[in-house]
């Protein structure tokens, strides 16, 4: 599959859905999970009644810079729902970490910062990643709201047939996300 192929060697290998799990969300979720593929972009999103989940978005490094990761996003906002997706957290060694961050927030989007999202793999080594979010309110949602949202896409994508794939819940909502006081 090019496609995944795509995504493997852009995003973290911690970060990587298996191909299975994916191709079982775009088969058998096709309501919910997306997947829209050109040679400029890939997208595999969730969309749910009141929020959008961008699972993955990737531009082509050879496109980047020319507006199509903000035209997404936009046809994205265009549904007037929420969205939500995790990023990395900064990391000054890797510009990669910068560039994402600054191209969400340039595009509107906050950081929850009251969200803790963390989890670990099989081998039990903890990875972090931070929640950011757009609404079209325009207005501050609380994150109380955003957490539910997060925690309806853990269960529903990240967790979705994750024991069949992994042989475990990957993403436990009880255990991977908190809210901060």
């Amino acid at each position: 599959m090019e496609w995944y192929d795509r995504l493997t060697e852009y995003f973290p290998e911690h970060e990587m859905k298996n191909i299975g799990q994916i191709q079982a969300l775009i088969n058998e979720k096709k309501d919910i999970y997306h997947k829209i593929e050109t040679d400029q972009f890939l997208l595999l999103y969730a969309e749910f009644p009141t929020f959008i989940f961008i699972d993955y978005l990737l531009i082509d490094p050879s496109t980047r810079g020319q507006g199509i990761g903000t035209s997404i996003i936009n046809k994205l906002k265009a549904k007037g729902k929420d969205i939500l997706l995790e990023v990395e957290p900064i990391d000054h060694e890797d510009e990669d970490t910068v560039k994402r961050v600054h191209f969400y927030r340039k595009n509107g989007f906050v950081k929850a910062d009251r969200i803790q999202y963390r989890w670990s793999d099989e081998n039990g080594e903890e990875y972090e990643m931070k929640i950011y979010y757009w609404s079209p309110d325009h207005h501050k949602v609380p994150q109380e709201m955003i957490l539910k949202k997060m925690i309806k896409a853990c269960q529903e994508i990240h967790n979705f047939r994750s024991k069949q794939y992994y042989g475990r819940m990957v993403a436990d909502p009880d255990e991977v996300l908190h809210l901060k006081h």
